[in-house]
């Protein structure tokens, strides 16, 4: 996945995919289900990168650290991800709906 920079440049990520059909098209760390967002909130929340590792073991300091750096060139995107994924902002969206009766 690539993304192009002013110039013509562009940034390429080693780590990171996009796939149809895992974590609902969300940036991930490639061949896993961990989400750029969920790395994000993790960090957030004070958890140190040798943390995320050791919850989760099956991927590496690079991809961790690759997942960050692509937060911060897609910063409006993964926090738009973040804020629909919270159920304060699922339940003032559906308020008053027939279904939550």
């Amino acid at each position: 996945m690539s993304i192009t920079l002013e110039k013509g440049q562009k940034t390429k990520y080693l780590y990171i995919e996009r796939k149809k059909g895992v974590c609902g098209g969300e940036p991930v760390v490639i061949g896993t289900r961990i989400s750029v967002s969920l790395i994000v909130e993790l960090d957030r929340m004070g958890h140190s990168v040798d943390e995320i590792i050791t919850m989760y073991p099956h991927i590496t300091h690079a991809q961790v650290y690759e997942a960050l750096s692509y937060y911060y060139d897609h910063k409006d995107e993964i926090d738009k991800i973040i804020e629909e994924n919270r159920e304060g902002y699922w339940m003032e969206k559906t308020k008053g709906e027939k279904w939550r009766k």
